[in-house]
């Protein structure tokens, strides 16, 4: 069989339940598009007479939409990136925002060490709670070349708490004197993991707040490309301490879909203004899309029993790291505001 009939039927599958996800959402918008997708596949993972499809027939389809499409998904997320956007912030408001990524990723990723999650937990889970969710959770695992296992716990704690966020973080806005408009729209776009979730979140209160949410979100999405490729570095010199690049080529220092990333965010910034909205428009339908079919098959690929027995620490890990960002997080509308 050739390798593109081997991976058809599980892209297939992967593409049908991002499409149902899509159903979910516009039939209930409160729930995200990529959560839907997510759960649902989760939910196929767990019928046991198609567990045998799906660590058969459907397994190659389901790795290649898992990381492949994945990765080119994360490409297109940079289409919705502008630095002219990020610029607007201020100086003093993009450190600060630099410094919020840095210091809850150390926060989170020490935590998970605390709580002794297995493998390559504790570093997937900070990047996922501190830059852009289930994107950096896939960008961080390739980087290192994660056991696709030790995954799972951080893609269900990123969407656990992100989609609380879309009920918490609003009912929090008023006691804490933060309104419903611009310096709301700061701290969602700080606090929140995927940009799904802060559309979602910062939508309701206005078109204000959700332009001021996104734009700060979009500047912690662009930390990807460094933080993934430090992560590079790290596994190389792991590899050679370990002997391990003799068995095989080390990774490289900047994974080719990360310099893709890049490329599109340059792209939209002296591009933006000479193509019509729709094209940008039709960018981030398919970069939902590309991202909701990846979730699937990562939702499918799960199996809850290996969740369960370490779920606990990496649910206490993830409520402790997610406090102390939405704390850290109030300090942006502050800087925002001195910029």
């Amino acid at each position: 069989m050739s390798t593109r009939l081997a991976w058809g039927p599980g892209v297939l599958l992967a593409a049908v339940g991002a499409a149902l996800g899509w159903v979910v959402h516009a039939v209930a918008p409160v729930v995200p598009w990529l959560t839907a997708s997510l759960v649902l596949g989760v939910v196929v993972g767990c019928i046991p007479p198609l567990r045998r499809l799906l660590d058969g027939v459907f397994r190659p389809g389901l790795a290649v939409a898992s990381r492949r499409l994945l990765r080119i998904g994360i490409v297109v997320l940079g289409l919705q990136l502008s630095l002219l956007d990020i610029a607007r912030l201020g100086w003093i408001a993009v450190i600060v925002i630099v410094v919020l990524v840095a210091v809850g990723f150390g926060v989170v990723y020490l935590l998970g060490r605390a709580f002794r999650l297995p493998g390559d937990e504790p570093v997937l889970l900070a990047a996922g709670f501190s830059i852009c969710g289930v994107s950096a959770v896939g960008a961080m695992s390739a980087a290192r070349r994660s056991d696709p296992e030790d995954g799972g716990a951080p893609v269900a704690m990123v969407t656990l708490f992100g989609t609380a966020a879309i009920a918490v973080l609003p009912a929090l806005a008023v006691p804490l004197g933060l309104g419903q408009g611009r310096i709301y729209g700061d701290w969602v776009g700080a606090s929140i993991h995927d940009v799904g979730q802060v559309v979602a979140t910062a939508g309701s209160a206005g078109a204000a707040a959700l332009a001021a949410a996104v734009v700060v979100k979009l500047t912690r999405v662009l930390m990807l490309a460094p933080m993934v490729a430090i992560a590079s570095v790290a596994t190389r010199r792991r590899m050679r301490a370990a002997g391990e690049d003799v068995r095989g080529p080390l990774p490289p220092v900047v994974p080719l879909f990360i310099i893709g990333f890049v490329v599109a965010v340059l792209i939209r910034t002296f591009a933006g203004g000479a193509l019509p909205p729709v094209v940008w428009d039709i960018a981030g339908t398919v970069q939902s899309a590309l991202l909701a079919t990846a979730l699937f098959g990562i939702g499918a690929s799960l199996r809850l029993e290996r969740l369960i027995r370490s779920g606990w620490r990496a649910l206490v890990t993830g409520a402790i790291g997610w406090i102390v960002i939405l704390g850290l997080a109030l300090l942006v509308p502050l800087a925002v505001s001195l910029a």
